[in-house]
């Protein structure tokens, strides 16, 4: 067996990739085509540095209220690919409902290993963190989530060691969402993925949301499209058992998303419905 009970890199990539079972190419030209609308509709800080490498930028789009809450989003492209700008749709909803949005950028593999991507995304919270004050939201608010890849770095934000490794409070988050996250990198070496990612065993060990010890009590939503694999919903219901192993009482919530597949699961966020929305509302509120 290459990965539980898989034994051809052909049956991982199945249950891996989403593009062979919806259609991944007609989802980028939507968002894309979403994104360019909320660029033009919105108010935002483009293009904001928040560390020292070309790619750590993030668009921060602000509410009309100062002293709003504030909801950090995370972009999927299974870490090799895409970026913050494709996702720049998902700040509309939230920011029409009075909530401030920073999308977040981040460098991919292999230029950098997995674990500086995490780092980078580590340290985009820190940065929004210290300058709320500039920006004029609050930074006692402050909830994330992230899409795909993107939820795979909500449970490594989950996972960090803010007091030991950067001297912060471990409430720095407040609330997290997680949508057709990845929280075990096991079947990846074995996967059309790996020549991209390089994944060694200590990688999978040591980035798997599903090996590290939650340091954040926030409440948490794992979200899957319930036309996606069966994969996608069993990592997800294994990273509830994660975390509720360590804190019984922390509130997790598996929701199973009707009617979408891995990719229209966060079309909703562009004009503030459905489920996912309704989740990270529940969070910010």
């Amino acid at each position: 067996m290459l990965y539980r009970q898989f034994e051809t890199q052909e049956a991982i990539d199945l249950a891996y990739d989403p593009s062979k079972t919806a259609d991944g190419a007609a989802a980028m030209a939507r968002y894309q085509a979403m994104s360019a609308a909320a660029m033009a509709d919105l108010k935002v800080h483009a293009d904001v540095r928040f560390g020292q490498s070309l790619a750590e930028t993030l668009d921060l789009f602000p509410a009309t209220q100062p002293g709003a809450p504030l909801h950090v989003f995370f972009h999927g492209g299974y870490w090799r690919s895409l970026s913050n700008k494709e996702f720049s749709f998902a700040a509309r909803g939230l920011v029409e409902a009075g909530v401030s949005v920073a999308v977040v950028n981040y460098a991919l593999c292999p230029l950098v290993t997995l674990a500086e991507l995490v780092r980078q995304c580590q340290v985009s919270l820190l940065w929004l963190a210290d300058h709320a004050t500039e920006y004029g939201y609050d930074a006692q608010r402050i909830t994330v989530s992230g899409h795909s890849a993107g939820g795979h770095i909500t449970g490594m934000l989950l996972a960090t060691d803010w007091q030991g490794l950067y001297g912060r409070a471990p409430d720095l988050i407040k609330g997290a969402t997680a949508i057709s996250g990845l929280f075990d990198l096991g079947p990846f070496p074995y996967s059309w993925l790996q020549p991209k990612l390089q994944l060694t065993g200590r990688d999978v060990m040591a980035l798997s949301p599903l090996n590290a010890q939650p340091q954040v009590g926030c409440p948490v939503n794992l979200m899957v499209g319930a036309l996606e694999s069966d994969e996608f919903h069993r990592q997800s219901r294994a990273y509830k058992a994660h975390l509720n192993a360590a804190d019984p009482q922390r509130e997790v919530v598996v929701e199973a998303v009707t009617d979408c597949d891995h990719f229209t699961i966060i079309d909703g966020l562009n004009d503030g419905t459905g489920q996912v929305f309704d989740a990270i509302m529940r969070n910010i509120e």
